[in-house]
């Protein structure tokens, strides 16, 4: 009603059409989703130069400082091969199963983190979104920008130890750059469904280590598909085969292991139909969801 008053008796304007007139908006309004995504693309250049800031900063008070990238990852590796390669004796289901695993392992950790700290996105940045006007999509990608840096330092140690293991060079290493990439693609969308998620259920992050403990057992890191096939009705099984991080390890491992051709989960064709399936849906779906949502953040 207030809208419809005439505002400015001598032009006979409502304050509707003033504010029109003037630019002026209504604070914190959500833009329409073409001009978020300008805008958005206008700031890659602070969202690039934050990432780098939050690595070199996230290790800076530690002794061994940016080694921890490729510690932590490694450190996994090693617990993992103990207990599922040593003690359970999966090396004799999986050649080459120290390489086997660190692919599994390093693939798989990018979209964990990149799911987890992207839970924290919001939450953990209130000051500077309510100090600084500026998309708040630029957290979330910053998240996964930050967790692909250290995967990239992580990916040399990991031919290092895929060279040793006796796997050789060849041409199909270089399609680690297209899997990583839709890889990227599906955790920006995934850190941004989470940041969104995480900014409306403070309790997320909680529970966050018991859902990301459950998607890596159910993602072929630790021990071959096969095994959970073998107690898994057929549809079951099925679905299981469309779990993203298990598509984007297969393919690391298509694109590395010599050993593993012939125990893929699946076609080399399929996994990238669905790996390409999994980053367009990710990508634009966690865009928009994330959009629609961008009032909400920093408020309360």
């Amino acid at each position: 009603m207030a809208n419809t008053a005439v505002a400015d008796p001598e032009s006979g304007l409502t304050r509707a059409q003033l504010a029109r007139r003037y630019g002026l908006r209504v604070a914190g309004e959500r833009p329409p989703l073409g001009e978020y995504a300008r805008r958005l693309w206008a700031y890659r250049h602070f969202i690039t130069a934050y990432s780098r800031a939050k690595v070199a900063s996230s290790l800076s008070n530690t002794q061994l400082g940016q080694l921890w990238q490729v510690l932590t990852p490694l450190t996994n590796a090693a617990v993992y091969f103990l207990i599922f390669g040593v003690i359970l004796a999966q090396h004799r289901n999986v050649p080459n199963f120290i390489a086997y695993l660190c692919t599994g392992v390093f693939v798989f950790i990018f979209t964990q983190t990149a799911a987890s700290n992207g839970t924290n996105a919001i939450t953990g940045n209130l000051g500077l979104i309510r100090a600084l006007q500026f998309p708040r999509a630029a957290l979330p990608i910053t998240v996964t920008l930050v967790q692909l840096q250290q995967l990239l330092m992580s990916m040399v140690v990991l031919a290092v130890i895929v060279l040793i293991t006796g796997e050789p060079i060849t041409f199909r290493w270089l399609l680690l750059i297209p899997m990583l990439l839709l890889q990227t693609i599906f955790n920006v969308g995934l850190s941004m469904t989470m940041a969104r998620l995480g900014s409306k259920i403070t309790d997320l992050k909680q529970i966050m280590p018991f859902v990301m403990r459950t998607w890596l057992y159910a993602s072929g890191v630790l021990y071959p598909v096969t095994l959970i096939r073998e107690h898994l009705p057929n549809w079951a099984a099925s679905i299981l085969e469309w779990n993203p991080p298990l598509v984007f390890i297969e393919l690391a491992r298509y694109a590395l292991l010599d050993s593993h051709q012939a125990s893929l989960v699946s076609s080399p064709p399929k996994l990238w139909a669905l790996g390409l399936f999994w980053a367009v849906v990710m990508g634009i779906g966690g865009f928009v969801y994330f959009w629609r949502g961008e009032k909400e953040y920093g408020r309360g």
